[in-house]
């Protein structure tokens, strides 16, 4: 990737490497990985289990630190910004969702959204009020509930929800159907795609499954924490 490609994307790597451990121990989880995110992207990073697919969200989220080269957010480098800014970009410009929700256990969904606003520094649009963001995923009626009253789906609408909340300019999901049976992970990747399209933001999700994959603009495959190919699809 040259460096002009790199100054103009959203997100993006250049020459990333992740390595575990040393000696006999020393295991390969990304190798020379290039690749840019643009505003308002959608990009499907697939592959099988230990292909590097979290490892990629995770370093190109700030959450990981590569072993070698260089990952951007605007323009700079991630390592040459202080803790405080760096958090502060991981708070309002990239939100997660998982593929276990990782909703507060202890705080009804009304609250993790709000916690999640006031982290974001509180809403400035009012379809980013709490209550708001539920009614927009379908769960208004459940913000009393705790995480453990919900089903897999409406943990991950709530989890979504929470990330809007976020403001983000980029929202990274990882295999957010991979705990779901196939009519709900369906109505969450729907959902992720109509909450795409209204807010604009850019779109990395991880997913094992090539369908799910090509329903998104952009497919990349990784295959050994190396970049296989790339497609861009319809």
């Amino acid at each position: 990737m040259t460096e002009s490609v790199a100054s103009t994307a959203l997100a993006a790597c250049r020459g990333v490497s992740v390595v575990y451990g040393d000696g006999d121990s020393r295991a390969t989880a990304l190798a020379g990985v290039d690749l840019a995110i643009e505003h308002g992207d959608g990009l499907a990073l697939w592959g099988r289990s230990g292909s590097g697919k979290t490892t990629l969200l995770h370093v190109l989220g700030g959450l990981l630190e590569p072993s070698a080269g260089v990952v951007e957010w605007e323009g700079s480098a991630l390592s040459k910004l202080d803790t405080a800014a760096r958090a502060h970009t991981r708070a309002v410009g990239i939100a997660y969702v998982f593929q276990s929700g990782n909703l507060l256990p202890h705080f009804t969904a009304f609250e993790n959204v709000a916690f999640a606003v006031h982290v974001a520094g509180g809403e400035v649009d009012p379809r980013l009020a709490p209550l708001a963001l539920l009614e927009l995923v379908g769960l208004a009626a459940k913000a009393d509930s705790l995480p453990g009253e919900l089903s897999g789906g409406e943990a991950q609408r709530v989890a979504l929800a929470r990330a809007l909340a976020q403001q983000p300019h980029l929202l990274f999901c990882d295999e957010p159907t991979g705990h779901l049976d196939s009519d709900t992970g369906e109505r969450v990747l729907d959902l992720i795609e109509a909450l795409q399209r209204e807010f604009g933001f850019a779109l990395v999700l991880a997913t094992h499954d090539a369908d799910v994959a090509a329903r998104l603009r952009r497919g990349v495959e990784l295959r050994d924490g190396r970049i296989l190919r790339e497609e861009v699809h319809a």
